[in-house]
């Protein structure tokens, strides 16, 4: 035995020395000198986007670390991502799956290969829920909720009291989301007052905080993903983690699908929601979609979990920005003021007629991608890009945050400047590759459609109906920008900020 110890250091470092050799002769890109057994491990920190960031200023926009045993590719510049997304979109398109997400991913959209199951559920969710007629049928939902989501403020202003912007941004997306697909509400905008949290209130609060929870949990570096040898044990305890996260809200949707099928039993009238198309297809034979009720499941976690967190995150980030630049919030709020009338909601059809709001909508998503590092890719073949090789098996991971502070790119990167994107024609939709926070190619996040309207909607509302300012200590200390890495990048210092509603001056209709 103390043999076997005394040789033990002399074998891995022969163990190093053939991997730095099989990296040479491999000529995987360029990357720094993997450790033995760690690999670039303990170069990651706890901002991995930023470390990686930083890293390719040194070996390139297309660089390649050893994570453990696992191989991952860093693409880091619109360039080569293009390369990847768009001339090898289908080398690129299966799943690197976390660990941690377990056997969610079995059944979840963003996580399964490009099977015959994931095109069918991405063909419903497209014909069902996010094409444009489905969108534009279902206007007056989003209206509603947009005009919950002010009164709400409204009450907080009147009690003197800070709006959780982020929180209140979540339970309206939350409950637009739950009103598309249950036709109901989940969860309402409580009131605060002297007595605390409501009961709507504090519930809306438990489900944007197991929601935030799976978010970073799902983004943690965790040991079996870098060693899947050792993924069976679960070190750190993630997947465990997860499962009782994701069993939360599977209790959720179960009681509402049962409920469901309850009343159709019963004979209650349908009412025509996305739940009723599921339970349709899932009713018929021979449907190349899989639907069962774990896979309801997973699809209602990821439409909650995405849809929610990323789009409400926007808005907070947005606002935040804004209010540390105060020239920018003044010309948004003109613009609202001209073209929409002070202290009246947006409507979706004047989105258009907004284009330094669009811009401060893009400018947010270049500071701050709702996920800056994408989910993760994998290699389906060994590929060769830009002279490099790429091999079968790596994760590929894909660095918004970064492309959006590339300084090849962007004049001024560190700065919000709306501006910007007033001249040129830059969009968000997957083809512009120097702007992709939803992805692009086939992998694009399928709910971008309704992402994109709720964001302005919400933040265009916010900006029209009310003035908005920072607590007397927020305003001495300024406000907190650090980041708390996960799937989606969140703040770490929640916003909370106090409204005043807008006076508005009585039209000569109003007086007559």
């Amino acid at each position: 035995m103390a043999s076997l110890v005394a040789w033990l250091p002399w074998l891995l470092l022969a163990l190093y020395l053939l991997d730095v050799l099989a990296h040479s002769r491999r000529r995987l890109p360029p990357g720094p000198r993997p450790l033995p057994l760690i690999g670039s491990l303990h170069l990651l920190g706890n901002h991995p986007h930023s470390s990686l960031a930083d890293l390719a200023t040194t070996y390139g926009p297309l660089m390649s670390l050893r994570q453990g045993a696992v191989t991952t590719v860093v693409v880091s510049s619109p360039g080569m991502a293009s390369e990847l997304l768009k001339k090898h979109d289908a080398v690129f398109a299966a799943r690197s799956v976390p660990d941690a997400t377990g056997d969610h991913a079995k059944n979840s959209v963003p996580w399964l290969p490009g099977s015959p199951r994931w095109r069918a559920l991405r063909r419903i969710m497209a014909t069902e829920l996010f094409a444009p007629l489905r969108l534009d049928a279902l206007q007056h939902l989003r209206r509603g909720k947009v005009q919950e989501l002010v009164d709400h403020i409204a009450r907080q202003a009147s009690e003197g009291a800070a709006v959780h912007i982020g929180l209140a941004a979540f339970t309206t997306i939350l409950n637009l989301l739950s009103r598309t697909i249950f036709s109901r509400d989940l969860t309402s905008l409580g009131r605060v007052g002297d007595h605390g949290e409501s009961p709507s209130s504090s519930s809306s609060r438990e489900f944007h905080e197991v929601v935030v929870e799976i978010m970073e949990a799902a983004g943690l570096p965790n040991v079996s993903d870098f060693f899947p040898a050792l993924a069976a044990a679960d070190l750190q305890g993630l997947r465990r983690r997860m499962d009782g996260l994701f069993a939360r809200l599977h209790r959720v949707f179960d009681a509402l699908v049962d409920e469901r099928l309850r009343d159709r039993e019963a004979g209650e009238p349908r009412k025509g929601d996305f739940l009723d198309v599921l339970l349709d297809v899932m009713a018929r034979e021979n449907d190349s979609s899989g639907l069962d009720r774990d896979v309801l499941r997973s699809l209602f976690l990821d439409l909650f979990a995405a849809g929610s967190d990323t789009s409400s995150t926007t808005v907070e980030w947005a606002m935040a920005e804004l209010m540390r630049n105060p020239l920018c919030m003044a010309r948004a709020c003109n613009e609202l003021s001209q073209v929409i009338g002070l202290g009246r909601n947006i409507e979706e059809s004047e989105i258009g007629q907004l284009p330094y709001l669009q811009a401060v909508v893009k400018e947010t998503f270049r500071l701050h991608p709702p996920a800056p590092l994408l989910l993760p890719r994998k290699a389906e073949s060994t590929t060769n890009i830009a002279g490099y090789t790429v091999p079968k098996g790596a994760r590929v991971l894909v660095n918004v945050w970064a492309m959006g502070r590339d300084t090849h790119t962007w004049s001024a990167p560190e700065k919000f400047i709306p501006e910007r994107f007033l001249e040129g024609k830059i969009d968000f939709r997957g083809v512009h590759f120097e702007l992709i926070p939803f992805g692009a190619g086939r992998r694009i996040c399928p709910g971008l459609p309704l992402a994109n309207r709720m964001v302005h909607l919400i933040l265009g509302s916010m900006l029209n109906q009310f003035k908005w300012s920072l607590s007397a200590e927020m305003e001495r200390n300024g406000i907190d920008m650090s980041e708390k890495f996960g799937l989606a990048l969140v703040k770490a210092v929640p916003l909370c900020a106090l409204a005043t509603p807008v006076s508005v001056k009585p039209s000569d209709h109003d007086v007559l």
